[in-house]
């Protein structure tokens, strides 16, 4: 179906609270605090996972959750994504449930995102099928895209305790999204490129968050080929990103970072 878009609520919560702390001069000082609420996702009827999420995006959320971990094989299959904070819980309605899903929901990981993610079926094992070209940049370029994220991290610079990650496309930002954990903030951004049919093609992917092998998992699911990250590399993430052909830069910060995988692909 050309354009097709499900019947979604549209239930983004504020984010941003206050309390009153003491500093060492035993000052009070009133500070933000970044929001964090419990987000139970049913598809079908059926109890899939709770997400601990700042609740800014939670339809886009649900929709790259459901997308990154194979449990709704095409955006035309799902009706309705209704979102309800009341009983902290999103209802996910499709045409018909996958045949398999029990045999994906049988086989649960917990990997290491923030607040522990979870990974459902053989998603590790669909990188497989996978095969990406790291495109060439050069350090101008990645400039460009650290430069352009300047103006974002609202919430992490007022509250702090989130992650944010970015989709960027010829050095500029298509949508930042932050969250408390970087897994959520990546699923919203899978979740909107599945919304809006947009492709990874030529696209860097960003994310304040360290390089896991559940990041690369997802970014290669979004077949984003540059992967640029300001904290740190797992072994695993690094193994993976070699397998599947995603360039990998960390320690990116100012104009300073360091290339991991892709490295062929550097124009200095």
């Amino acid at each position: 179906m050309a354009n097709y878009r499900p019947q979604m609520t549209n239930e983004a919560i504020h984010s941003l609270h206050t309390t009153t702390v003491l500093d060492e001069y035993g000052e009070p000082r009133e500070l933000s605090l970044t929001g964090e609420r419990p987000l139970t996702i049913y598809l079908d009827t059926r109890e899939i996972v709770t997400l601990m999420t700042m609740g800014a995006q939670p339809e886009l959320l649900t929709l790259g959750y459901l997308r990154n971990q194979g449990l709704v094989e095409n955006l035309e299959d799902i009706v309705a994504i209704q979102v309800a904070w009341d009983v902290d819980a999103v209802a996910v309605t499709t045409r018909q449930t996958r045949p398999d899903l029990e045999q994906i929901l049988s086989k649960r990981t917990v990997t290491s995102g923030c607040g522990q993610g979870t990974m459902f079926g053989n998603v590790m094992a669909s990188l497989n099928e996978l095969e990406l070209q790291c495109p060439s940049f050069s350090a101008e370029s990645i400039y460009q895209v650290l430069d352009g994220l300047a103006e974002y991290n609202q919430m992490y610079k007022q509250a702090g305790a989130v992650h944010g990650c970015a989709l960027c496309s010829d050095g500029k930002v298509e949508i930042f999204v932050e969250d408390v954990g970087r897994h959520n903030a990546v699923d919203a951004i899978s979740g909107w490129m599945w919304l809006e049919d947009i492709t990874g093609d030529g696209k860097v992917f960003y994310t304040t968050g360290r390089l896991t092998s559940e990041m690369v998992i997802k970014v290669a699911q979004m077949q984003v080929p540059l992967l640029l990250s300001r904290s740190g590399v797992t072994e695993m993430g690094l193994r993976l990103a070699k397998q599947v052909g995603i360039g990998m830069i960390a320690r990116a910060k100012g104009k300073h970072f360091l290339i991991y995988t892709g490295q062929e692909q550097f124009k200095n």
